[in-house]
């Protein structure tokens, strides 16, 4: 059933989270320290077996310089400079499989899929460790050192984020203006938190994106991941104030209102873990030039697994027009 606003009323609908004013300052801080503690990138070719397309394991330096992994899938013998799409992966999820994710290298892209440090363990599998410490924290990734934005959780997911599309673009196989970026739920958060920090991105395409607008979606809904917050806030009842100070640094409508990338986005009206408000909330906020670029793909009928490959089809489109 539809668990949210009608149809007719999600365009004009606008999110009540502001942001603080050291915003910007923050997050410029926070990735130069990032940037200043960074080395090379590894890149080690994997023996997969497969003839069309060339996989390498990867380790570049995220937040802090910590190591991250990721997978980075190219065609076979293909000749650079390559477009780019550099994907981040849904809640519990890790980069998976050798043999997974195969869509973007099979249509001439370089790929690179990003591990989500201290997560792998959900529904696929991930092999970087969050080595950071916290205070108390509930179930699950969203309340991990909630008490600060220094400590929270997604300042080190985002600048992982940020930090693996520069190392795409830094490639030789790669053409760093035709490099674009993705995601689904969780993936589609950190995709446009990236598209808000990095202002020259050739294109983004989240789908079914988590993160968003936490004022109206931790009061919404009752599934998982943003009732870890309601849990935490009914056990820590005089923090309410507080930890909405902190998740403003981390929403995707203050990063979109600093977004200027073309843009794809998806939502579903029967969607009880992202409800389309909160995504319309950080859509509505996107600030692209030409607005025929910025484009809303609705699912009447679909929760969150939204477009399902319809999804990434769309995105696969969206990309090929605004690379051409």
């Amino acid at each position: 059933m539809f668990v949210d606003m009608p149809e007719a009323d999600l365009a004009a609908y606008r999110s009540a989270q502001t942001a603080p004013a050291d915003f910007d300052e923050f997050w410029r801080r926070t990735l130069q320290e990032a940037r200043d503690a960074a080395s090379a990138p590894t890149l080690t070719l994997v023996d997969t077996g497969l003839s069309t397309i060339d996989t390498y394991d990867v380790t570049f330096s995220g937040f802090a310089g910590q190591p991250v992994r990721a997978w980075l899938r190219v065609p076979h013998h293909a000749a650079g400079p390559l477009p780019a799409v550099v994907e981040y992966v849904g809640y519990g999820g890790g980069r998976g499989h050798v043999h997974e994710n195969l869509m973007w290298a099979s249509a001439g892209f370089a790929h690179l899929l990003m591990d989500t440090r201290g997560q792998g363990s959900g529904w696929s599998t991930g092999d970087t460790p969050d080595p950071e410490g916290t205070g108390p924290q509930g179930s699950g990734m969203m309340t991990r050192g909630i008490d600060s934005p220094e400590t929270y959780y997604y300042r080190r997911v985002f600048t992982d984020a940020v930090r693996a599309l520069e190392t795409a673009r830094a490639l030789e196989m790669t053409d760093a203006a035709r490099t674009v970026i993705t995601g689904g739920s969780q993936g589609g958060g950190i995709t446009i938190a990236v598209a808000g920090l990095v202002p020259d991105l050739a294109a983004a395409a989240p789908y079914v994106p988590f993160l968003c607008d936490f004022p109206r979606a931790t009061v919404i809904t009752d599934n998982d991941p943003y009732k870890e917050i309601g849990r935490y806030l009914a056990v820590h009842r005089d923090k309410v104030a507080r930890v909405h100070e902190v998740l403003s640094y981390f929403d995707g409508v203050n990063f979109a209102r600093r977004a200027t990338a073309p843009t794809l986005f998806s939502a579903s009206l029967m969607d009880p873990t992202c409800p389309p408000s909160t995504i319309y909330g950080a859509f509505n906020e996107w600030q692209t030039a030409d607005p025929r670029q910025k484009r809303m793909t609705l699912w009447q009928y679909n929760g969150h697994e939204g477009g399902g490959p319809l999804d990434r089809q769309y995105a696969l489109e969206f990309f090929r027009e605004v690379l051409e």
